[in-house]
């Protein structure tokens, strides 16, 4: 069984930071996709950033420049250090992992509100 655990969400002022942690258990996440979504009520699922196993990492331009993504892989664990944040990223931020022919896994996310 393979569980991706998220914490590190909570309620910020516009401006602040917060780093979120993701870590997996039952399985190595070395040579996989590691991304986080957002999803607040009414919208779509967003991708907001994602690390390959190679450390190559994309971000969506809504947060481009405000957050970085980052793994740890001897400790099985991914990071979205958010900074500069807004109202506007107020979401429940869930850790998907990915690989070419597995099995998808979604954490069940942090939530992150950001006042103003």
């Amino acid at each position: 069984q393979v569980d991706l655990v998220e914490s590190g969400g909570g309620l910020v002022q516009a401006g602040g930071s917060l780093r979120l942690s993701c870590t997996t258990y039952g399985n190595s996440i070395s040579d996989k996709v590691m991304g986080w979504y957002r999803q607040a009520p009414g919208n779509q699922r967003e991708l907001v950033a994602s690390i390959t196993s190679g450390g190559y990492t994309t971000y969506s331009d809504s947060v481009k420049g405000r957050f970085t993504i980052s793994r740890d892989n001897a400790k099985n664990t991914v990071y979205l250090q958010m900074n500069g944040l807004k109202p506007e990223d107020t979401a429940r931020y869930v850790c998907r992992q990915s690989q070419m022919g597995r099995p998808i896994y979604y954490g069940q996310g942090t939530q992150v509100t950001v006042s103003s």
